[in-house]
């Protein structure tokens, strides 16, 4: 029979400081780190799993981790998951659950009465329909006092809603006052998108980090957008070079259609100079690796000279 192999559980300090740590966004809601399973040595442990036993690295972690996320190699990264509990508007909650690679648990209104509580946007939130994004508001349009109405109106039809649900779902005082007593699942059906909901919500780091490439750009609706935010934060507590990869190679990263390459093709071609500039500058980079600046240098020269 063998011997079984002594195992420990991986831990991230700063991770465990913040378990049960409830961080707050929009008003009543929050995200709230529950469990985390794997770091960044179990995302490298799967990467250099196929050099086999005995085999020197190939790198330095730092420089692998960053050379998984440029050339897109996903699966060692789902190695590592997080569990959330977090609290969120139900129009934010419609967003966040396109994404279909996470376990999911919401809280139900069938069984439990929600609480009085709906999101108004703050005054600075509030603004016209953009004219040149058909899904998003524009940075400017309304005057303050345009704002403080719609921010008014807001609150007061929540509270209506509010009070028609528990007034649905008072039981009274069964020798005064029945009530009404209304089920719970057909009480909730008035309630506003506003109002707040709970899920626990697991999901490894490759499909949390395509989630976070999503809504936490800036197209993004501002308000799905803090919550992404606020689990960028922990996150970079979590797998420091791992965000910091996914934020040089994701985030701030742009990516070029062909139409736009033929673009930028016929431009660099009437200036010979541009790749000895570009390599010259390259060379005097500090925030390159040797290893990157080689990648960065190939992939220009290939993507200049296609057809």
């Amino acid at each position: 029979m063998q011997t079984a192999e002594l195992l420990t559980r991986p831990s991230v300090p700063a991770m465990d400081a913040l378990l049960g740590y409830a961080h707050p966004v929009l008003g009543h809601g929050f995200v709230r780190l529950i469990d985390y399973m794997g770091d960044e040595p179990a995302v490298l442990q799967a990467a250099r799993v196929s050099y086999g036993k005995g085999t020197k690295q190939s790198s330095e972690d730092r420089g692998l981790l960053r050379y998984l996320m440029r050339n897109r190699h996903t699966t060692p990264l789902e190695m590592a998951e997080i569990k959330l509990h977090c609290k969120l508007p139900v129009f934010v909650a419609r967003q966040w659950i396109r994404h279909r690679t996470a376990n999911v648990n919401e809280y139900s209104a069938r069984y439990s009465i929600l609480e009085r509580e709906f999101y108004v946007p703050k005054l600075e939130d509030i603004q016209q329909q953009s004219t040149e994004n058909k899904q998003g508001r524009a940075e400017a349009g309304l005057t303050e006092k345009d704002r403080l109405y719609v921010q008014q109106q807001m609150q007061l039809a929540g509270d209506r809603d509010f009070d028609l649900y528990e007034t649905l779902i008072h039981d009274g005082d069964p020798t005064d006052d029945p009530g009404l007593n209304v089920a719970r699942e057909l009480a909730r059906i008035n309630l506003p998108m506003s109002t707040y909901t709970e899920w626990y919500w697991k999901v490894d780091l490759h499909n949390l980090l395509h989630f976070l490439s999503l809504r936490a750009d800036p197209h993004a609706q501002k308000e799905i957008r803090d919550y992404a935010n606020t689990i960028l934060k922990i996150v970079r507590q979590w797998v420091p070079n791992v965000y910091d990869a996914f934020v040089d190679y994701r985030l701030d990263a742009r990516t070029f259609s062909g139409q736009e390459m033929a673009i930028l093709r016929r431009a660099l071609a009437g200036n010979p100079g541009a790749m000895v500039q570009i390599e010259r500058s390259l060379g005097q980079s500090a925030e390159l690796s040797k290893r990157e600046i080689n990648a960065f240098i190939s992939n220009l020269r290939g993507a200049l000279t296609d057809v």
